[in-house]
């Protein structure tokens, strides 16, 4: 970008720089009522009204004629007031903004307004792309363009306000967690407030996307759709532009693509709603840890990172090192060890008022140094004969042992099963099937081949129209249906 369009911010880096933005709001507050010429004492009355300090006709004529050396603004001479002579050689300017000042201060408004965005979560917004999508798909044969095109433009609308102020409201919301940008009083004034409008959220969202993805998955025209909108739109193109209907195209497909990865995803990539959805659910128990740490606090509970803060600022604040050392003693309990004495026929060879640090080295039993005594008082522990609970334990786990063969037996055939042809299942061999299954999908989506920890069975997974039902004296486990092969690696050799 050149000089020249940049230098319109100059304004912003410089001494007078609340006086050049006072100014420049004058102008487009009065762009807004459609004056578009200003002089300069009309600029010092706005001034002398707007609340800010006081300034003097110097001090504006100063800014504006900085202003129009930085393309900010555009000095026209001012005739319209010339009667005499003296009045004709005097510099008299009509100040408008530019059209570079204009759009630098649209600019800065812009980016004010993303600062100070609070931002919310939109479930109206839900509902609204959710009817214009069901109006869409309830169109008649041959649809109107401009219906389409409107319709079109409702939901890429709606959606654009979804996702900035979703993504607006979820960093504040951590930063609320966080306590940064809010008083704790405040805070749990308004906790339950936040943790309901959390939970109306989630809720309107489980509702809303999952009919959202279903009616865009099942909307099979949405080509011819985008391209009547394309259409529309390129009608207003300039002349020399080239192929408008396909470059406009090209922006309806990356718009419709960007609605379609918000509500419609799979298990390798879960779409922009459900990874919303999560971080919703997972700020309510993060609010709720916030409240109990806040709660902690009141009920004057021990911190122990503020305790030790308090003691480094004493330590800080001591006059003297023996001031310090005395207080290391008082708060850490330390003091000289010499009451300590060492076992009976250990040499000692050193006078008492040897150093620690000087003194030969003294072993310690590590009863000693663990409860202070050598025995153990009061009378020996009796032995406990433990072999009947032994007996039992080894009979439980040759029992348990016995029940997983069979259930590996019936289970590792070697040959394929769908899933709704297994029938009922014992508890061991549905918690044997369980644990292969899970070994099988978390090997990915699609067909998968995987191995279990131990490397004795192998699981091979293969995804099949329908749904299968698995029934246990636990309920009934319901899902879309595979085929499954188990195979034995402790009696098939690998690859046999």
């Amino acid at each position: 970008m050149s000089h020249t369009r940049t230098q319109v911010f100059a304004h912003l880096d410089v001494p007078n720089a609340s006086l050049y933005r006072r100014i420049m709001n004058v102008f487009m507050a009065n762009k807004r009522r459609f004056v578009v010429h200003l002089r300069p004492e009309d600029v010092a009355e706005a001034l002398r009204g707007d609340g800010g300090e006081p300034v003097v006709q110097e001090q504006v004529d100063s800014a504006l004629d900085s202003l129009d050396k930085w393309d900010n603004l555009r000095a026209d001479p001012d005739t319209g007031r010339v009667t005499t002579v003296e009045d004709f050689y005097r510099a008299r300017y009509l100040y408008q903004l530019s059209r570079e000042g204009e759009a630098a201060e649209r600019a800065l408004e812009v980016f004010e307004q993303e600062l100070g965005r609070r931002g919310e979560l939109q479930a109206v917004a839900l509902e609204d792309i959710r009817v214009r999508l069901h109006a869409l798909s309830a169109l008649k044969a041959p649809p109107d363009p401009a219906v389409v095109h409107n319709l079109l433009l409702e939901i890429m609308s709606r959606l654009d306000s979804l996702a900035a102020n979703a993504s607006a409201f979820i960093g504040g919301l951590q930063r609320t967690i966080d306590l940064q940008d809010i008083e704790e009083e405040a805070f749990l004034a308004y906790k339950d407030r936040l943790i309901a409008y959390l939970e109306r959220f989630v809720s309107e969202l489980v509702v809303k996307s999952f009919d959202i993805s279903d009616k865009i998955q099942k909307l099979t025209t949405v080509e011819a759709l985008l391209r009547l909108a394309a259409e529309r739109e390129a009608a207003d193109a300039a002349p020399d532009e080239e192929d408008p209907v396909g470059l406009k195209l090209v922006e309806w497909r990356n718009r419709w693509s960007g609605l379609r990865s918000w509500f419609v995803g799979d298990r390798a990539r879960p779409c922009q709603a459900d990874l919303l959805r999560t971080r919703a659910r997972q700020a309510i128990p993060d609010l709720l840890a916030t409240i109990s740490v806040l709660q902690e606090r009141r009920a004057g509970r021990s911190d122990r990172s503020a305790d030790f803060r308090a003691l480094a600022r004493w330590f800080a604040e001591c006059p003297t090192e023996e001031d310090a050392h005395r207080l290391w003693r008082a708060a850490f309990g330390l003091a000289s060890a010499r009451h300590l004495t060492v076992e009976a026929g250990e040499p000692d060879g050193a006078p008492s008022a040897t150093s620690w640090l000087e003194g030969p080295r003294a072993e310690i039993s590590v009863r000693l140094r663990a409860t202070g005594s050598y025995s153990r008082r009061g009378a020996p522990s009796k032995v406990v004969n433990r072999s009947k609970q032994r007996e039992e334990l080894a009979a439980f786990v040759a029992a348990e042992r016995e029940q997983t063969e069979l259930a590996r037996k019936r289970l590792a055939t070697g040959r394929p099963v769908l899933l709704s042809e297994l029938g009922d299942l014992d508890p061991m061999e549905f918690r044997l099937f369980l644990r292969l299954l899970g070994d099988g999908l978390a090997a990915g989506p699609g067909e998968v081949t995987a191995r279990t920890s131990d490397g004795s069975l192998e699981v091979r997974l293969r995804p099949v129209d329908g749904y299968a039902e698995i029934r246990t004296e636990d309920g009934v486990l319901r899902g879309p249906d595979h085929e499954l092969t188990i195979i034995d690696l402790s009696v098939v050799p690998y690859g046999g």
